[in-house]
């Protein structure tokens, strides 16, 4: 079987071992028995997990190392604190452990500034959602969080919208194996619609057609306001040329416009 050689943060991925159910149980056994070597084999057989998740973040300017460092910080706490008697598969448990401390690292080097009240409450909350998922494995609610840290619920929901990270317009939402799908082309904007937009476009491309004159005249018109007495006078000519002009222009544009429908 051949192979495929993939570097990602300097990491040989054909490398990288996949450790079955069965396999990475057994380790748990040994580790939780006291035996370190099966520690460092299980960070290494996970960091598949950890690359893959980097991925996500590929779009938000931060160096891939760096990102794979802070995943592993948080695939090492995964490790540490898995308990088999959870009954969950490990990738189920350290996924969001692993997001949840690059998010972090992300929030920390924020280019926003934050104050730091908001984000001492906002910390208490994820701290606070971390041991809560450890305890009912389940995702808590507000109110479950409000009622731990003893914070009001709108307090937390303010706090957490403040460091969330804005996203970039080209960030992909779904690939799924073909050409990916981005934010902008998930964003809509309903005081527009298409055929206000064509006109616009066709607007914009006829009336470039034009002489000078002439689109002094329509800016004039219909941007300014002036009457075409005023702008007669300020062209030195009579307001007779310039009503014919006008007419022209706007039977050139509704040409333009019949072009595009």
């Amino acid at each position: 079987m051949v192979r495929t050689r993939v570097e990602i943060c300097g990491i040989d991925t054909s490398e990288l071992p996949l450790l079955t159910s069965e396999v990475m149980k057994e380790k748990f056994v040994r580790l939780q028995s006291g035996d370190e070597t099966a520690r460092e084999e299980l960070v290494f057989g996970n960091l598949r997990l950890v690359l893959s998740l980097v991925q996500r973040f590929a779009y938000r300017g931060e160096q891939a190392d760096d990102l794979f460092q802070v995943g592993c910080v948080g695939l090492l706490k995964s490790i540490d604190n898995f308990d088999l008697k959870h009954n969950v598969r490990f990738s189920t448990y350290a996924v969001p452990m692993i997001i949840g401390e690059i998010k972090r690292h992300l929030r920390d080097h924020h280019s926003i500034r934050v104050s730091r009240s908001l984000r001492d409450t906002a910390y208490k909350a994820i701290r606070a959602k971390e041991q809560f998922v450890n305890e009912h494995q389940k995702e808590p609610k507000i109110t479950d969080l409000a009622d731990v840290t003893g914070i009001p619920a709108d307090d937390i929901l303010f706090a957490l919208d403040a460091i969330q990270d804005p996203m970039s317009l080209h960030e992909p939402m779904n690939g799924d194996g073909g050409d990916p799908i981005f934010l902008m082309d998930q964003i809509q904007d309903k005081t527009v619609s298409e055929d206000s937009w064509l006109d616009y476009v066709a607007v914009k491309e006829t009336v470039s057609t034009m002489d000078e004159r002439q689109q002094s005249i329509l800016a004039k018109r219909f941007y300014l306001g002036q009457t075409q007495t005023e702008i007669a006078k300020e062209l030195g000519i009579s307001q007779a040329q310039i009503s014919r002009l006008e007419k022209t222009a706007v039977r050139i544009i509704r040409e333009g416009m019949d072009q595009y429908k």
